[in-house]
């Protein structure tokens, strides 16, 4: 009793002293109300690497709580199949899987069960978006057009573009995407000099959990594309 007291001090402690800042200590489940755990989902990859990471933290009070290890007969899985803990230093206690894009797109479901057996079903849609639109070595100061897949009819992404002069601006945007299209201007250009650019697109979502404890939770879906080119008047 006592030391559930002393750890229940700590957890408190901290919620107080680091409001700020994200807790990478770890706790146990069993020590907190069960009410009290913060879902923490996220979901990101990239064409790149091929690659997608579901990673999902329970945190003590609010999103910046201390991190718990499942235990007495708590457990997460995701498309029924039981995830194992992990922990690291930097990140805390979590449940971590990695899988190819290609066998994760659809739709996926989250089950996580507390202690008294009762369980939380969060579920959840991944569809990789792809650039349908060839980008070539060298691009003319004109307007751009990009076509996408994987999106809504109306659909958001974020664009960054960057280049190698350190007086230049770039591009960090929210576009919105009608048809799977969108737009850069040649007055958008304006901000790049001449030469090498990289070129971001990333969709990102994130949303309050549906079934979640008092304390609630968020789930983040995040997936990025890049390309290189030159810029040339």
């Amino acid at each position: 009793m006592f030391m559930n007291r002393v750890f229940t001090f700590l957890f408190l402690s901290c919620i107080v002293f680091t409001s700020s800042c994200t807790s990478n200590e770890t706790g146990n489940s069993k020590d907190v109300n069960p009410e009290s755990i913060y879902f923490d989902y996220r979901v990101w990859g990239d064409e790149e690497s091929g690659y997608i990471t579901v990673k999902l933290q329970y945190r003590f009070a609010g999103p910046n709580g201390t991190t718990l290890l499942l235990q007495d007969s708590s457990k997460v899985t995701l498309d029924g199949i039981a995830m194992q803990a992990d922990s690291s230093k930097m990140n805390g206690a979590f449940y971590e899987i990695t899988k190819p894009v290609n066998d994760f797109a659809g739709r996926h479901t989250i089950v996580f069960t507390n202690a008294d057996q009762k369980e939380y079903k969060e579920e959840f849609s991944f569809y990789p978006i792809r650039l349908k639109t060839t980008v070539p070595a060298v691009i003319n100061r004109a307007d751009l057009v990009f076509e996408l897949d994987g999106l809504a009819p109306k659909d958001y992404v974020r664009v960054m573009m960057t280049d190698t002069a350190s007086f230049s601006e770039g591009i960090s945007r929210i576009d919105t995407v009608t048809h799977g299209r969108i737009v850069i201007t040649k007055a958008d250009l304006a901000s790049l000099a001449n030469g090498p650019v990289h070129l971001e697109i990333s969709k990102e979502d994130e949303k309050r959990v549906k079934n979640g404890t008092r304390e609630g939770g968020t789930l983040s879906v995040s997936y990025e594309l890049k390309r290189e080119f030159e810029l040339k008047d």
